[in-house]
This record gives structure tokens, sequence and C-alpha cells, in this order.
């Protein structure tokens, strides 16, 4: 039985969230369809079959019951090792069979000690139509309520050059060419993904994340991004939504969403944080580049916001704070993250019938730099975010003295 449901009613809409032994998920009930989001763990199991085909059965069980069967479109795998990754591809490939959802091999281990976990997104119909077409194991497509939606994933570079420059834009130019396959322009991604082994370590004469951040910059460069769907009051830079980790293979990976739709209704707004210096007008010393990406990005629909949060932490203007203290790093995160979130801040942007709180998200993950800290940076969570589906893995932060980074969604009623 489930250890907590909370539910958060819009009217006719709901958002309810499910946690129980094993696993968590929320689902978001919306006018045309529902989305649901898994995080499943292996509730036992000694090898990588047994714990990966719990995790799987869990997910589908889930899916299955909330009506969303054969409807997962993405999917994160958190894995210790990246020797696992070969067999875990056989058995997901072969409990997916031609239902295979655009799905990452994250070198992260998970916090709770298992070889893997698993973060799906879900979609079912509610009313009127939902497509999902499956291109490969590294794009879906997801059409509904006039929408089309493309997931793309597990984008590694294949240039020989070996520095993290080169193959990041690489795999940005695979990125951009797998989505242009389907019909869509590199500026039409709203959100990224991006992984990189030993982020914080020496790169020449500079650091890896820095070179990252210069390889981003120079794809940017000539990228307008989300012009036809942004809010009027949009006058600044604007980028996508962004995560930039640590994980345990030394190359770059990249994935991402992006969105397409003739709907007027539909608008976008990239979000910055009153707390914080926008990333992208951080000063040199950080980086030769800075980072280009919007603290996060909402998706304005006429009736419910969604907002896609970027990876967030201890920062405040530009600076580190309560350096060395993961406890009140982890407390800092999600005010930060609530500040973003809030009414107000959607008001400073021109937005005045929208906002969100932190009971307002459907998903999280948490990166813990140090494996030792999971219990106390659970606790916190679990405090302020309440019963919902959290996936906690080991990973560094692009800054030394960074202990633990956060990223989530939010759905929210508009008005």
């Amino acid at each position: 039985m489930p250890e907590a449901t909370a539910r958060r009613s819009w009217g006719r809409r709901m958002v309810r969230k499910v946690s129980s032994e094993g696993v968590g998920y929320s689902i978001a009930d919306l006018t045309q369809v529902r989305y649901l989001f898994v995080s499943g763990i292996p509730r036992n199991g000694a090898d990588l079959f047994e714990q990966a085909y719990g995790a799987l059965t869990t997910v589908a069980r889930v899916m299955h019951e909330e009506g969303a069967r054969g409807g997962i479109v993405r999917q994160d795998i958190f894995i210790r090792d990246h020797a696992l990754i070969p067999d875990c591809k056989k058995i997901i490939e072969e409990f997916y069979c031609d239902d295979l959802p655009a799905t990452d091999y994250i070198v992260q281990p998970p916090c709770g000690g298992k070889l893997l976990e698993i973060e799906a997104w879900g979609v079912s119909r509610q009313k009127g139509r939902v497509e999902i077409e499956r291109v490969s194991e590294h794009l879906v497509l997801l059409r509904h309520s006039d929408i089309t939606w493309a997931h793309c994933a597990g984008i590694v570079p294949q240039t020989p050059a070996p520095g993290v420059h080169d193959r990041a834009l690489d795999a940005f130019g695979r990125m951009r060419d797998l989505l242009a396959a389907s019909g869509f322009r590199f500026g039409q991604v709203l959100r990224t993904w991006l992984y990189l082994g030993d982020i914080v370590g020496p790169e020449g004469d500079t650091q890896r994340y820095k070179e990252l951040n210069r390889a981003r910059a120079d794809f940017y460069r000539d990228t307008r991004f989300l012009e036809p769907y942004l809010v009027p009051s949009v006058h600044s830079a604007v980028y996508p939504a962004s995560t930039g980790i640590g994980a345990g293979d030394r190359d770059v990976m990249m994935s991402c969403v992006a969105l397409a739709t003739e709907r007027k209704d539909i608008r976008l707004l990239p979000l910055e944080n009153p707390l914080q210096v926008s990333a992208f007008r951080y000063g040199q010393h950080y980086s030769q580049q800075s980072p280009k990406f919007s603290r996060a990005m909402a998706i304005l629909g006429p009736e419910v916001v969604a907002t896609l949060v970027s990876g967030t932490a201890s920062i405040v203007d530009a600076e580190t704070r309560f350096v060395g203290d993961v406890e009140r790093q982890t407390q800092q995160t999600l005010d930060n993250m609530e500040a973003l979130l809030a009414r107000e801040n959607f008001q400073r942007h021109g937005v005045a019938d929208a906002g969100a709180s932190l009971q307002d998200l459907v998903l999280a993950r948490v990166y813990v730099k140090r494996r030792e800290d999971y219990a106390k940076v659970r606790a916190i969570c679990k405090a302020r975010l309440g019963e919902l589906p959290v996936t906690f893995a080991v990973a560094d932060v692009c800054r030394p003295d960074l202990l633990v980074e956060i990223e989530g969604i939010a759905f929210a009623p508009r008005g």
C-alpha cells in the first residue's frame, strides 16, 4: 500500500503524488493528457539483471495502472559503473522491444546503494489524441493537443578529437542533426542536460567545465532560441534551461527537449532568479565563456503552467554560499528554487497570473557530491518537498566548493 498520497486540486485538474517502497510517482491530469513521472528503485536483487528487471517492472506497473501503458517517452538510467552499460542496454531493449523510450545511461551511482535507478516520463490520453513516434533510442516524438515534443537522449560525440571543447561541439552538432531529421530546428530546444566526466578536473591550463561552457557558447552563437513562442515581455538573452553536471565516464553526453506548435495560447518564459546573477552574465573569472542557460523555462498554457527548473545550487548573486556545510547548502538551494518559482518572480518577468511553490514540484533530481552526505540531504528534501519522486545520485558539481545540486519540474494552475 502507498505510504502517502498528496493531492493538489485545480478545479477539474489534479496533481497526485504517491510514494511506496521502491517507487515514487506523480500524476498531472491536464485537459487532454495525463503526465506521469516515476522514480523506480530496485527493491531487491543481487545482480544487474534482477535489479534492472525489478525497477523496470515497477515503473511499467505504475504506468499501466495509471493508464500510460506503452506511453513512456523518455527514461534516465542512473547506473553505478560504465562497465555495466552494455548489459543494461540489452536488458532494457529486450524489456521494451518496439516501445523503447529515448534513453540516457548516466554514470552516477544511486545514493541508496543499488546498481541502478530509473526515472521515467510517461503520458496517456485524457481526451483527444496522443501519438508517440519512436524514432530510435535517441529520439522519441510525442504529439498531443496540437503540440509536438521531441525527446532527445544519449547523444555522445563521434569525433576522434580528445578535448572537451571539440567533443562537446561534435555532440551538439549530432543533437542538432538528429532533431533536424525530424523537422526541428535547434532553436526550438527549451531544456538540455549536459553530462561531463571529471567536470571540475583540469583541461590544459583551464578546467573541463569551462571548456564545456566555451563549446556551448560557440555552438549557440548564431542560434536564436524559441523566438516564435516567447511571451512579449522577454527582451533579454534567451537560452534553454539546463543542467551541467558531472558523471563517472570521462566523456560528454547530452540530451534535450524541444517544442513545436502553431498554437498561439502556448507561450514560453525563460526565468532568471532574483537571488542570483544570471549564469550567462557571470564574470570571466568564473569561465572564459559564461554558462549559456536560463535558470528555468516556463511553458505557459491557458490553464496550467509547467516550469522546468535548471540545475540549482547554493549560489547567491554569483558566489557559493556555506562552503563545506552540506545542510546549509541544501537549504539555500531549495530557497533559490522557491524564489525562482514564486509568483512574485513571474510578475518581475511580466507575467502576472502564474507562479508555483516547492509543493507544486512533480519530479526532482538531487545530485550529491559526497555519498556520506546523502542522509542529511535526503532528510532536508523530505521535510521541504514532501512526497515526491526524487532521484538521489552521486555526482560532482560544476564548482569544487558546491556539494549539492537540485533540478525539478513544477505544474501549477494559471491565474
